[in-house]
């Protein structure tokens, strides 16, 4: 941060103090509001990769005798940002709690990709209220997507001020500094840049759990989908270097790991920005392919990307698993072209009967956007026939949300809210039928489950995933949490499998 950023920041909060309530002026400096035109004009140069990350001398022992909590709301991007949040919270002496009341920093890791998850944060942030009331010494932290947004931002400084900290997704390596600033000025200390951060390799990281990980491989998306702020809130897209990532996932081998997720917000736009090397997803997999990990999955797939090699290195198997999201947000080739999403539903179909014959008992999901703005019955329908057409094995199924500085937030919308209520009912309806159907296939099978822990349902039953990450509840000893292995499927649902252990994986 320079001094003009210092400088605003010290303004900001005099300002705040004093009651004045027009903060507008103080984003000139650090923030931006999102801009299609200038986004999309926007290099990959001046991005670095630093290895030297560490924490300040004077911050290493803060936290010694505190406690700290994090939120997380949103993807899988968000839980990974804030395993290294906490980590570099426990570096700098803190200890992980559950509990509110015994917090001394509460950290809400935000997610701006729906009007709802908004809606929650926002609740949560004004039941913190009374708590920062009863404990003036409570430091609590806004940071994640929504607070890369000026209108979330202006909102929390206008009618939030229990809000001591907000950082935003480019600058989470900053956190011992500011989280200094808001410990001893006890003033608004904000830091949100507009601009992309570079890469930081090095960061400590706690991850939740033992045996499954999550190995973030790039940041951001260059697609600007016209319902999408992620372009905006995570930036420009920019790849981790190969070697960084395979040496990552070494170590998650040799600690015991069963299961790595590899992480992008486009994850198959892994390596474009690469202008040494012609590296990409397929590469960085068919790499990954050879090391003695029993699984390995990757999220989120753009369909643009997803090429003919990764096709052919997903069918080579081994630890590769048979489980393909391809997200297709609409069936209609109107509504997609409305979304900027840049494929037909033609070539969507194609590119999925590819996957298919490559690698035949591969298990397909997808996420789609019911209401989008102007949606017609007939186009809604067209969406229908594709999922009858693809048999998803099952959908992530949302309303269109609106989110402010995008271009379809600025579309005109004669779909009335009932409508859609009644259109995302139908499909659901659809998607539940093929999913029962397609589970049915499973009875009497035997399949290799990663025991995953306690059922949500029954404590007295254990549950994990297929490779084709197919949900199986079973009754096996505790101790079987964090192992592979073989269950025959007695019963099939709607959404899960039910089984009983017949050996552990790999025994005869």
């Amino acid at each position: 941060m320079n001094e003009d950023q210092k400088k605003t920041q010290i303004e900001l909060a005099a300002k705040k103090m004093s009651g004045e309530k027009d903060y507008s002026q103080y984003f000139q400096t650090t923030y931006e509001p999102p801009s299609l035109k200038q986004a999309k004009k926007r290099g990959k140069e001046n991005v670095e990769i630093h290895y030297d990350f560490d924490i300040p001398e004077n911050m290493k022992e803060i936290g010694y005798g505190k406690k700290f909590l994090i939120r997380t709301y949103g993807c899988q991007m968000n839980e990974h940002d804030s395993e290294n949040m906490a980590g570099i919270l426990m570096n700098m002496g803190f200890e992980s709690t559950t509990d509110t009341e015994d917090a001394d920093v509460i950290l809400i890791n935000t997610c701006a990709i729906r009007e709802n998850a908004e809606n929650k944060v926002f609740g949560e942030i004004g039941h913190l209220k009374q708590l920062k009331q009863d404990n003036p010494g409570l430091v609590i932290g806004v940071c994640g997507c929504m607070s890369q947004e000026e209108s979330v931002v202006n909102r929390i400084l206008e009618k939030h001020q229990q809000v001591d900290l907000i950082f935003g997704t480019h600058n989470i390596h900053r956190l011992p500094e500011l989280l200094e600033n808001a410990l001893f000025s006890k003033e608004v200390v904000m830091e949100v840049w507009s601009k992309e951060g570079d890469i930081i390799e090095n960061m400590p990281r706690a991850r939740k759990g033992h045996f499954q990980a999550w190995v973030n491989i790039m940041y951001g998306c260059d697609k600007f989908c016209t319902y999408c702020i992620v372009p905006y809130t995570r930036g420009k897209e920019r790849s981790r270097r190969p070697e960084d990532i395979i040496e990552e996932v070494r170590h998650l081998t040799r600690n015991g790991y069963k299961e790595i997720t590899l992480l992008g917000q486009n994850v198959n736009a892994y390596g474009k920005d690469l202008e040494d090397i012609q590296y990409g997803l397929g590469d960085l997999m068919d790499d990954i392919r050879k090391i003695d990990i029993p699984r390995v999955r990757f999220t989120t797939s753009h369909p643009r990307d997803f090429d003919d090699h990764l096709i052919e290195v997903l069918a080579k198997g081994g630890n590769l698993v048979e489980h393909i999201h391809l997200p297709v947000q609409s069936g209609s080739n109107d509504v997609l072209k409305r979304m900027a999403r840049k494929y037909t539903r033609e070539s969507y179909v194609d590119l999925a009967a590819r996957i298919k014959k490559a690698i035949p008992h591969a298990s397909f999901t997808t996420d789609i956007i019911v209401g989008f703005p102007n949606e017609t019955e007939e186009q809604f329908e067209e969406t229908l026939s594709l999922v009858r057409e693809m048999e998803y094995d099952s959908c992530f199924t949302y309303i269109y949300s609106a989110r402010d500085g995008t271009p379809a937030a600025r579309m005109e919308d004669n779909v009335p809210h009932d409508v859609k209520r009644e259109r995302l009912a139908r499909l659901n309806k659809l998607v539940n039928d093929l999913s029962a159907e397609k589970n049915k296939a499973y009875d009497g099978q035997v399949v290799e489950v990663l025991v995953e822990g306690k059922s949500k349902k029954d404590p007295e039953v254990l549950s994990g995933r297929t490779r084709t990450n197919k949900l199986v509840n079973f009754r096996a000893p505790e101790d079987a949490v964090g192992t592979l292995v073989h269950v025959k499927i007695t019963e099939a649902k709607t959404w899960s499998l039910n089984g009983e252990v017949v050996t552990p994986a790999g025994v005869e």
